[in-house]
């Protein structure tokens, strides 16, 4: 008896520990589908301008969770809010790729043009650690934008 209550006691403290880790490192996918439904609900209530100027703000802790952030393009390719970098506001991104040749924000904008919400892959760069990294996008379609958060795995 002592033997079960020991090694489930180990077992719990070590899925404990577990999510500890998980969270130091990063978000996860559910922390992403938590934002964007947070930010497209914000942009419904809000308006564009307030959202797209307050998702944009990195001080705005309510956009912002370790190294998830979120980012809106119109169907066109065009930055509309990007948690990240605000340089980007207002540049038309349809072409950029990433390091393997994905051009990424086309294929977002076409998904959006036929899904309501998906996930999608590809690498980018994490603002954390400034290194190249895989990471999966979960984006919603408002209207005619796409409002997007990532995960780096």
């Amino acid at each position: 008896m002592k033997t079960k209550l020991a090694l489930m006691l180990s077992l719990a403290l070590s899925v404990g520990a577990f999510s500890v880790q998980a969270a130091e490192g990063g978000a996860n996918k559910d922390d992403a589908v938590a934002m964007v439904k947070k930010g497209v609900a914000y942009v419904k209530s809000a308006g564009k301008d307030k959202a797209y100027a307050d998702i944009s703000d990195k001080a705005n802790a309510e956009f912002h969770h370790q190294d998830l952030y979120l980012t809106v393009y119109a169907l066109d390719g065009t930055v509309k809010a990007h948690g990240a970098n605000a340089k980007m506001i207002g540049k038309n991104l349809i072409e950029l790729k990433d390091i393997d040749g994905k051009a990424f924000v086309k294929e977002r904008v076409d998904m959006a043009k036929t899904n309501a919400t998906f996930w999608q892959d590809y690498k980018f760069t994490n603002p954390e650690t400034k290194k190249i990294e895989p990471k999966s996008m979960y984006c919603e379609k408002l209207e005619d934008t796409v409002v997007c958060g990532g995960i780096y795995k």
